[in-house]
């Protein structure tokens, strides 16, 4: 029913246990004049299945469901391993996961468990298949959701099973200690082993540093242990689910490589969604740069990189917050049609709003729904109805996808590298930060795209530049495909500290940027951290000045097939070079030896010429927003202001309105938060 390409379509979180059975039509009835069609349930309701150790009951949920089928409802069923049920935990507390010194986390909260508990794994793999068998069948449910947020709250675990099952990992990945010793450098500081029992998920030091290759591998020992709790999930719901039924997951989180999980157990991903972040009392900044709810895009971005088309099952739409943190607002009017928009123009088919009503008792009192306690009709809803008319307008979007030309490459293996080591992670959020908030303010829409061992050189030649800012580690066979992009055209820009590790971060002994040397025609003799007394560090390229952040490498070229197109313009490296240039192919390799700022990227994007594909066809302030979807050849512009403020855009071609018809030329004023979705004639 969902993302298949024909509509856009409402749902919302539901949880029937928290609400007296007489109530349940009632909702489900006000949903469907709303204009909500799915909901989701049971991802928090082991209890209600099986109350006791073996002892299961599914007339709970049976009743609820034989009133959605009678009210045309549809269905998204979760399963409820997040929150273990007291006599589960009680009785086996070897299912508890705990932190870095051993202290097991107890029962009162959500994602207590291990993924590495056997018995967990047995007692959460029955209930899933319990489930399945008996509910999988239902008219009703048109797909699945397993677990909730996988590695929210610990993405981290230290209990007795993930000591054990980190030390399986290790040994069946290197075979034998020597190759671990190698791969880990014990011998440095005297950590060399000599039994596997020796070997632990890393726990705390005197200086609290430990070994970062074998922190390396505990990071891909995370992702494997969540990924394969996720597929044992999956694999059970094959058996026993309806043709055309999905399977999902919801959220975005850390030590966890989604794109595999979703290539290896999920029809698509979907995301939750949550820009009043950004007005949290204890996390608001207006400091010039911030990008308040506008950050979200970066996330749907990412999401948009692992499923091009995918649903949110979490929109926000009333304040969020718990007893214990997160103080935020109420969203102000149009923020939630804003928010909504925002997800649709970066690719969601489906929106889902957290929660229907909002929750009277436990730790979530104040993350607000749709309705209040009260559940009276509110603002909120009467926007949300407002909403539905206008998906109804706008069908024709589902199945479209997000356009952009230019691609910002990560991999979780650089990704886990810039957690653990500073050096690499100051420079990752300087430059991460700087292009995503370049991008939006000059309308440059991109893509993230994943580079793993499925990428090849046809997932990639549809970018006209591709951005891969430091990527410490970095192996041959990236290096080829990236060869090949530029081969055939493409536009590679490097920045600094690039393939300088390798596979196991270990630094590389060959002159830098390692594998990547001859491939760019750059070598680094030298290269320093900018120091903090240091006057601005300016680069000079080919007249155009722009600033060098965080580090500076001092690039030569290796033969005439490169050249030094920038140069430093001060501290004791001024005219040394900064950037080069070298044709490969069709296209060209870039290589910039420092971290990227506001002022350099705006620089790459306009001597590349790929900055606001656009400007064309509107000319938007920075304060919006500009997107587009493209199916086949429509094309469908999104324009929204997250501002409390009047935005004016200027059409310089005729487009038509989707919600009202009209046809938009010249001046518009767009009202405070407001959106505008037109079609380009």
């Amino acid at each position: 029913m969902i993302l298949r390409g024909d509509r856009l379509i409402l749902g919302t979180c539901y949880y029937p246990e928290h609400w007296t059975e007489t109530m349940w039509r009632d909702d489900l009835k006000r949903m469907k004049d709303t204009g909500i069609e799915v909901v989701r349930i049971a991802e928090f309701a082991w209890n209600k299945i099986e109350p006791r150790e073996g002892n299961f009951n599914y007339d709970f949920f049976d009743r609820f469901l034989d009133i959605a089928e009678e009210e045309n409802m549809k269905v998204i069923m979760g399963t409820p391993t997040a929150t273990p049920p007291a006599w589960l935990t009680e009785k086996y507390p070897e299912a508890l996961n705990a932190d870095k010194d051993g202290n097991l986390f107890y029962h009162g909260a959500r994602r207590h468990y291990n993924y590495n508990s056997p018995v967990y794994q047995e007692l959460s793999a029955r209930i899933v298949e319990k489930m399945a068998e008996h509910y999988g069948k239902r008219p009703c449910i048109i797909g699945w959701q397993i677990d909730n947020e996988v590695n929210c709250e610990n993405d981290e675990f230290y209990s007795e099973s993930d000591h054990q099952a980190f030390r399986k990992f290790v040994q069946d990945k290197y075979g034998s200690l020597e190759a671990l010793n190698e791969a880990w450098g014990t011998v440095f500081w005297n950590q060399t082993y000599t039994d596997w029992k020796e070997i632990h998920a890393p726990r705390k030091t005197c200086s609290d540093s430990t070994n970062p290759h074998e922190v390396l591998d505990y990071f891909r020992f995370v992702s494997y242990s969540a990924r394969s709790f996720v597929k044992r999930q999956s694999d059970i719901i094959k058996k026993y689910k309806k043709q055309g039924d999905f399977i999902t997951t919801n959220g975005l989180f850390g030590n966890l490589d989604s794109h595999r999980m979703n290539r290896e157990s999920l029809d698509f991903i979907t995301y939750d969604s949550y820009p009043n972040f950004a007005y949290c009392l204890d996390a608001y900044s207006d400091k010039p740069g911030n990008m308040k709810d506008r950050k979200w895009s970066r996330n749907l971005s990412m999401t948009r990189s692992i499923s091009p088309v995918f649903g949110i099952m979490e929109q926000q739409s009333g304040a969020n917050g718990w007893n214990t943190r997160m103080e935020a607002p109420t969203p102000r009017p149009g923020q939630i049609t804003l928010w909504t928009m925002q997800s649709v123009a970066h690719g969601a088919d489906y929106i889902s709003y957290f929660r229907w009503r909002t929750c009277t008792v436990g730790t979530e009192i104040y993350w607000h729904g749709i309705l209040d306690y009260s559940g009276r009709d509110n603002r909120r809803i009467r926007e949300i109805r407002e909403i539905h008319k206008k998906f109804e307008k706008m069908k024709k979007i589902a199945g479209s996808h997000y356009e952009a030309k230019v691609g910002m490459i990560k991999d979780y293996d650089n990704t886990w590298d810039s957690q653990l080591d500073v050096w690499h992670g100051r420079l990752e959020k300087q430059s991460q930060k700087a292009f995503f908030e370049t991008a939006q303010l000059t309308h440059t829409p991109f893509d993230y795209v994943n580079l793993d061992e499925t990428v090849t050189e046809d997932d990639l030649k549809g970018y006209k530049v591709l951005f891969y800012p430091h990527a410490a580690i970095m192996t041959q066979e990236q290096t080829e495909l990236l060869k090949k992009y530029v081969e055939n055209g493409g536009v590679l820009v490097l920045g600094c500290r690039n393939a300088y590790k390798n596979i196991n971060g270990k630094c590389v002994m060959e002159n830098l940027p390692g594998v990547l040397a001859d491939f760019a025609g750059v070598d680094i003799p030298e290269y320093t951290a900018i120091a903090p007394d240091t006057e601005k560090v300016i680069v000079n390229w080919e007249g155009t000045e722009m600033e060098a952040a965080v580090f500076a490498e001092q690039l030569d070229t290796l033969d005439d097939t490169s050249q030094i197109v920038g140069t430093y313009g001060s501290d004791y490296y001024k005219g040394t070079g900064a950037l080069t240039r070298k044709a490969v192919g069709k296209g060209e390799v870039y290589y910039y030896g420092s971290a990227y700022t506001a002022d350099s990227v705006r620089v790459f994007l306009e001597k590349l010429d790929v900055i606001e594909p656009f400007g064309n066809l509107a000319e938007v302030p920075e304060t919006c927003e500009i997107a587009m979807r493209t199916k086949n050849e429509e094309k469908y512009l999104f324009i929204l202001n997250y501002e409390k403020t009047p935005a004016s855009v200027k059409f310089l071609k005729p487009m038509k309105d989707l919600w009202t018809d009209n046809t938009l030329i010249g001046e518009v004023e767009l009202e405070p938060y407001g959106v505008l979705v037109a079609e380009v004639l």
